[in-house]
């Protein structure tokens, strides 16, 4: 099959999101380090006042590097245009899902500089329900002035961003309301994205592909998607966000994990786990807290992110990918 390709024309509004939720409940890490070099003085021999200068190393986690650093918002004008600065454009591509068998939009946002040369890191960013491929690119929320604002001033590296259509069913083609059919045809993403989508990215791009190389997040549903996507598969993605994260992941009857599988086995952590949510949320509420508890109680090693009076929408998607984004792939 040929991929077809158009410039993208937002097609869909943000909608407003109700989940309806499953019944539920309520160290060693793999690290990227810094080197610090120390000089220490040995006691010497009475006869000798030589010196011995040894060497030592002190691992610093790699998340810790972030966790005081988070701003609540993002500033003032950095979701803006500026003079001089170079912007990518979000591009529509087709691939076909062996998973939902058919043709399915995703949107890929090169860096501005994308050479065929150089390989880049991948980040996969996820929309709420009812929503599609095109929420994230949309102007609302202004990812490419974002990233271009961040790569500009040195605080974001070259990636490849691509924001997928993450309904994945084989007799839906679109979400039809909010119920355990429409939740597992979300959740069936997690097989189109490793099965399908990414291959496809890689064979397409030039992609550095690996852990260390792959980042997720979402918005919402995405943001469930996103945990759930990160916790099944920390081989496969070392940097894991989500953003206003609706319930239903863990629980009970119908949740896609259990709550003894919210937490990464020794050797396999991922560098990067950052959670917001907003104190005003008037859809998913607090329930982002229950993953932090739950996270916590666990032993997974995550950064919080609180926004005081931001809502269910743009307003808190914005400043969680302006902190994300300054996290991967240093």
């Amino acid at each position: 099959m040929k991929n077809s390709i158009k410039r993208l024309i937002p097609i869909l509004a943000a909608s407003s999101l109700i989940l309806a939720s499953c019944a539920g409940t309520d160290d060693s890490s793999t690290q990227k380090s810094q080197t610090t070099t120390t000089s220490a003085v040995t006691s010497a021999p009475e006869s000798s006042s030589q010196t011995e200068t040894t060497t030592t190393t002190q691992e610093v986690p790699y998340m810790d590097n972030f966790k005081d650093s988070v701003a609540e918002l993002i500033p003032t004008g950095y979701d803006e245009e500026r003079d001089g600065v170079k912007y990518g454009e979000f591009q529509k591509y087709v691939y076909y899902s062996s998973t939902a068998e058919r043709d399915t939009n995703v949107n890929v946002l090169l860096p501005p500089d994308y050479s065929k040369d150089k390989k880049y890191p991948v980040l996969y960013i996820l929309h709420g329900y009812y929503d599609n491929e095109d929420w994230m690119a949309r102007r609302i929320v202004n990812l490419s002035k974002i990233y271009g604002n961040l790569l500009a001033d040195g605080k974001a590296e070259e990636m490849i961003i691509v924001a997928p259509y993450i309904f994945c069913d084989k007799n839906l083609p679109y979400c039809t309301g909010m119920n355990m059919e429409n939740n597992m045809a979300y959740d069936n993403f997690i097989n189109d994205l490793t099965t399908d989508l990414m291959p496809f990215i890689e064979s397409e791009f030039s992609v550095a592909t690996g852990k260390e190389n792959t980042a997720i997040t979402g918005f919402s549903m995405g943001g469930r998607e996103s945990f759930f996507i990160g916790f099944k598969h920390p081989e496969l993605f070392g940097y894991i966000g989500s953003c206003c994260t609706a319930p239903g992941l863990v629980g009970g009857y119908g949740c896609p994990l259990k709550e003894e599988e919210m937490m990464f086995s020794e050797g396999n952590e991922p560098y990067i786990v950052f959670i917001s949510s907003s104190k005003t949320d008037g859809v998913v509420g607090q329930n982002p807290d229950i993953y932090r508890n739950l996270m916590t109680k666990n032993g997974v090693d995550y950064i919080s992110h609180v926004m005081a009076s931001t809502g269910h929408d743009h307003s808190s998607v914005r400043p969680h990918l302006y902190n994300f984004l300054q996290m991967l792939f240093k």
